[in-house]
């Protein structure tokens, strides 16, 4: 790594941590500086803080690795686990789940909806990979399949909005919309896990992941099995992307900006890019997180928040000519 390169990560990880340290500071410091009772603030901090500052740094590593990781493989610089369909099987089951469930099953709504949420995004990318073998396997097929179940999914959830209730709507749009405030420490048990080993044996796939960049035939001979490495990476972008969705909803432009921006910055060696996007993740949900608790008087919707700042941001890289296929 050369010296200039040095520096630049250097910079993004003291910037990333710095951002992590003052979202979780604020967070907690809106309870804590406030007048409320002191065993009130606990509770706050212990049952509410917590939980909302572990929820976005999970979901925004797993969201940011998984699309670092799934441009690599899939090779298509706007590969992304919305672009590609493995958020739109959570989608789907969290629509049938919200609109669909009968009264007396809906106390168990809370814990229904991110299991079926984690189910739903791993059957939409074992159909995804399925058809992508029909269309012998390349990175296209992969996309053009997620298209297709992104758009069947779409169809459905439009459908179910037809023929459902005024209070099953608003509660369907607000989490299409994305929410950190949906976890508590059950949820986090069991989906915190998930996301780190699934963010590990991605940042373990760095090397491999590496050597794509030659090219499939180059990488072949270089040792690399690219099939098996693209079924596992697949596999393991939808637990991370699956857990995410569960944990908070669809959330949009993360997995897909925050790569790209630090492609810009620190080039395209994985070991580097891989736990920076983890990090930066976490960082920019973080500060999204920090900024909802800001303005208490409304919870502001994750992916209004990511869109708002990540648009922009896109169309600026598009036209610099900074992303290209």
């Amino acid at each position: 790594m050369t010296g200039t390169k040095r520096t630049a990560v250097t910079l993004v990880v003291i910037t990333v941590l710095l951002s992590l340290v003052i979202g979780m500071v604020g967070i907690v410091g809106v309870t804590g500086l406030s007048d409320t009772a002191a065993e009130l603030k606990q509770h706050i901090i212990v049952q509410l803080q917590i939980p909302l500052i572990l929820t976005a740094c999970l979901v925004g590593a797993a969201l940011s690795t998984s699309g670092a990781t799934l441009q690599v493989v899939l090779r298509n610089p706007l590969a992304d686990p919305g672009i590609i369909g493995i958020t739109s099987g959570a989608s789907l089951v969290a629509a049938l789940l919200l609109l669909l469930t009968p009264q007396w099953a809906t106390a168990y709504l809370h814990y229904l909806l991110p299991l079926g949420c984690f189910i739903g995004a791993l059957l939409s990318t074992f159909i995804i990979y399925r058809l992508a073998r029909k269309l012998l396997g390349s990175s296209t097929a992969v996309i053009l399949a997620g298209i297709a179940i992104s758009t069947l999914s779409g169809a459905v959830i439009a459908w179910l909005y037809m023929f459902s209730d005024a209070n099953a709507l608003r509660n369907l749009t607000f989490w299409l919309m994305g929410s950190l405030y949906q976890t508590n420490w059950l949820i986090l048990a069991v989906g915190g896990p998930l996301i780190a080993v699934a963010v590990a044996l991605q940042l373990y796939f760095a090397g491999d992941l590496n050597k794509l960049y030659a090219g499939e035939l180059a990488a072949k001979s270089s040792g690399v099995d690219v099939e098996k490495l693209t079924e596992r990476a697949l596999i393991v972008c939808a637990i991370a992307v699956g857990t995410a969705v569960s944990m908070a909803g669809s959330i949009a432009f993360v997995g897909l900006l925050v790569p790209h921006i630090l492609r810009l910055i620190i080039g395209h060696n994985n070991r580097y890019l891989l736990p920076l996007s983890a990090l930066s993740g976490a960082s920019l949900l973080m500060l999204v997180a920090l900024s909802s608790e800001m303005t208490r008087a409304i919870t502001l919707p994750v992916s209004m928040v990511t869109a708002t700042l990540g648009g922009p941001l896109l169309i600026w890289a598009l036209a610099k000519g900074q992303i290209k296929g």
